[in-house]
């Protein structure tokens, strides 16, 4: 058979892109592979370690601990209130009072005298209308503070899975770029062995040479990915080391949950909905507290005070050894009533009690919110089932046509072309299964953390059947 050409000018753009492709790739090929090198002295990460690794730690988790803290203490402060307050109070503690007393009409006294006057106070309030509202405001903001702290710990917790399952995602999308690239360098060796035999076209050559600089730029690219993606997950995880994770992807587990129990669940434990009733609790306090401003406080209180002395005061002759004292004890019942003040804390409860009503809405919006969040989760996790399925038949499928493709293309009755695109389908198909079952793993993630529910490691065979195949997500 007489070898095939095709016109030189109609080369040449091909041309020129592989040579550019090529100087490209050999410069930052050896980079990339130093970037993605992993060090010998690596602590190995396992998925379970994730939420003991989060806990311990990640530095947001830490401050809002200390946000925890601080409500707790200001709670201890507002239950203070229910106990009895003692005050010590001295004036001039020791005095001294030096003096001359001269009239022309009176004999002239002198003053030389130490003292002291110490005065002890104590109240014990019996009806005071503000303490209550304080202490139920300082009790809710406490439980806010703590629901903030668990909804912080659950985000972060589904953002380091999250993370963790693309790193795995990214190991996996280069072994698919590596075994693209293989075929690329298959298709490229039976080219010119077809050209240098005089049975094929310089075309097909330098198509299977661009093809082959495609998927070199694809790996490299992925590669890159891969490094993006473990730093971002160091980061989360505050590791100070290097790591490594097991690369196999896999599924982390099944849902045996129906969509019902999952919505139920989710309204009834989801501490963003109880935060609201917490808020609204808070406010119809505050707007109380305004209206019992005009309510009687009633105390009791108890005032112990006394008076030492030594040396004389307003005498002729001073005598510095003359002491004395005294003391007087007071008991009594205290009464005050703030009784109008131009309507001012009456507005106030008006304005507390339209920001409670505010809530409400704001409950209700939350509650479609989070309905349709844990539906959708609940459907892209069947639906990325199914295409767990499809794409694992997929694969099988397209590697048999790509081997049929390449043996026709062998025998001649068959273009590269088709091989190539055989090659394209096949590594297409790879990537739909990654990522069916990336997206699977991140909807049982999404599901747990919405719902407060476990993942089984049990499949339920009933809920798997898909009506079209025999084959169930349970044995993948």
């Amino acid at each position: 058979m007489l070898r095939k050409y095709i016109h030189p000018i109609l080369c040449f753009p091909l041309c020129l892109y592989i040579n550019s492709q090529k100087a490209l790739l050999s410069e930052t090929e050896h980079n990339i592979e130093e970037v993605i090198k992993e060090k010998e002295t690596q602590v190995f990460l396992n998925y379970s370690d994730i939420v003991e690794i989060t806990l311990k730690n990640n530095q947001e988790l830490k401050s809002l601990e200390n946000v925890v803290n601080s409500s707790s203490f200001n709670l201890s402060s507002k239950l203070a209130q229910k106990y009895p307050t003692l005050d010590l109070q001295a004036s001039g503690f020791p005095k001294y009072v030096l003096g001359k007393n001269y009239s022309s009409s009176a004999t002239t006294t002198k003053t030389s005298q130490f003292s002291a006057n110490p005065s002890l106070n104590i109240k014990l309030d019996l009806l005071d209308p503000l303490r209550g509202s304080d202490i139920k405001i300082a009790k809710n903001n406490y439980q806010i503070a703590k629901n903030n702290y668990e909804i912080k710990k659950k985000d972060l917790i589904q953002e380091a899975k999250s993370r963790f399952h693309k790193l795995q995602k990214s190991y996996q999308d280069i072994k698919n770029k590596k075994l693209s690239l293989d075929l690329s360098i298959t298709s490229l060796k039976d080219a010119q062995s077809k050209f240098d035999a005089g049975i094929g076209t310089k075309f097909e050559v330098l198509e299977a040479d661009a093809q082959l600089s495609r998927d070199k730029q694809s790996l490299n690219e992925k590669k890159i990915q891969y490094k993006i993606n473990k730093i971002e997950l160091k980061e989360i995880l505050n590791i100070k080391g290097d790591f490594v994770i097991n690369q196999k992807q896999k599924l982390i587990g099944y849902w045996n949950h129906k969509l019902n129990k999952n919505i139920n669940e989710g309204l009834v434990k989801n501490l963003s909905l109880k935060n609201i009733n917490l808020q609204k609790s808070s406010k119809q306090s505050q707007a109380n507290k305004y209206l019992n401003t005009y309510k009687p406080n009633i105390y009791i209180s108890n005032t112990l005070t006394s008076s030492f002395s030594k040396g004389d005061s307003l005498a002729v002759q001073i005598n510095s050894d003359k002491s004395g004292s005294s003391y007087t004890n007071t008991v009594s019942l205290n009464f005050g009533w703030s009784i109008f003040d131009g309507g001012q804390n009456k507005n106030l409860y008006k304005s507390s009690k339209a920001d409670a009503m505010s809530e409400e809405y704001s409950y209700n919006n939350l509650e479609n919110i989070i309905k349709t969040n844990i539906s959708k989760a609940y459907l892209n996790l069947k639906l990325n089932q199914e295409k767990i399925l499809s794409s694992l038949k997929e694969i099988s499928s397209t590697e048999e046509s790509l081997r049929l493709a390449r043996l026709r293309y062998e025998v001649g009755i068959s273009t590269l072309q088709d091989v190539l695109l055989r090659q394209k389908d096949l590594s297409n198909a790879n990537s739909k299964n990654i990522d069916a079952i990336y997206n699977y793993n991140l909807n049982l993630d999404e599901l747990e953390r919405l719902t407060y529910l476990k993942i089984s490691n049990v499949c339920n065979e009933s809920d798997n059947v898909l009506k079209s195949d025999m084959k169930t997500i349970c044995n993948i």
